[in-house]
């Protein structure tokens, strides 16, 4: 099953387990609509076609869908009773931190369970990176280097906000990767009157155009824009790339990385594991406790933040 939002390349994991599952003669289910579907019976039976020609999709064949019930304990009781009518032992939950919150739940209840971290936002523990977030990385870049042509065309600073409530990583990454000149993240506070003097020196030095780039949980793009123009003589744009992030056929990075954990995920199953996050750490294949996963904090790497400011001076 997958839950929560869609990422590029939930659809190679889903095809993974399936067949890595076959292989193994295993019956294979496919549950729709995420943790509402479990609740509700919307399971149907998999086979080698099934998983035919959508490993190049994005989105998820098995779509999404939010439960605030499959957060009760009745409503958990639900789920668990429609496997186990089906005989169904084993579940891979592919998704970000509220599926693995799910999952954990399901193995308070017996539940054999692997979660498999699919989200653009790059924010789960144990693993260095989730499904989905190269694809987006790719699409946030593209559409940063069209921006800048038409900033230098008319010699205007962008704000371009892009997706991570909670992690910077997109926006760390996607600014260093198109030579953002000022990146703003959730995990580093940012002062205004900085980013003010960096387009002041930008003037100074007869620079024309700047690249501001703004991760969701720093605050709304167009309000930050609102507050430049203030202090500022500038007419800032603002583009909020929004849903276009999670869209689009995945990377081959996405693809085998994918490939890997559904695979993985099928493994420990196979050997009795249950209750644990599969990830990719120095591009080694690990896994740890779900719950242990989800009392870490997600980081950004510092080192990166340093070096965007150095380069864009």
């Amino acid at each position: 099953m997958t839950s929560g939002g869609d990422s590029p390349g939930m659809n190679a994991a889903i095809r993974a387990v399936v067949r890595k599952a076959l292989f193994h003669d295993l019956d294979v289910f496919g549950v729709y609509r995420g943790y509402l579907g479990l609740m509700e019976g919307d399971i149907q039976p998999f086979h080698l076609g099934s998983v035919g020609d959508i490993i190049h999709r994005g989105g998820t064949i098995l779509h999404s869908a939010r439960s605030e019930e499959f957060k009760t304990s009745e409503g958990q009781k639900r789920a668990v009773k429609q496997l186990q009518d089906r005989g169904i032992d084993g579940l891979v939950v592919i998704g970000g931190d509220g599926s693995y919150r799910g999952a954990d739940k399901l193995v308070e209840h017996g539940i054999a369970t692997i979660g498999v971290p699919g989200t653009i936002d790059n924010d789960i523990a144990g693993t260095d990176y989730t499904i989905g977030f190269d694809t987006a990385l790719n699409t946030i870049i593209q559409a940063i280097d069209k921006i800048r042509d038409t900033a230098t065309s008319h010699e205007r600073t962008f704000l371009i906000e892009v997706m991570g409530r909670h992690a910077g990583d997109l926006a760390l990454w996607s600014s260093l990767a198109a030579g953002a000149e000022t990146i703003l993240i959730p995990e580093i506070p940012y002062d205004i009157d900085e980013v003010v003097k960096r387009l002041e020196r930008g003037t100074k030095r007869e620079k024309k155009h700047s690249i501001i780039v703004v991760a969701e949980g720093v605050g709304s793009a167009i309000e930050i824009g609102e507050e430049l123009k203030i202090k500022t003589n500038l007419e800032p744009r603002v583009t909020v790339l929004g849903h276009l992030q999670r869209g689009g056929q995945p990377s081959g990075f996405d693809r085998v990385l994918a490939s890997r954990l559904g695979a993985y995920a099928v493994e420990l199953l196979l050997v009795g594991k249950k209750g644990l996050a599969v990830g990719l750490e120095y591009n080694r294949l690990v896994h740890y406790p779900i719950a242990e996963v989800l009392q870490q904090e997600h980081t950004i790497d510092e080192s990166m933040y340093e070096l965007s400011h150095h380069l864009s001076i």
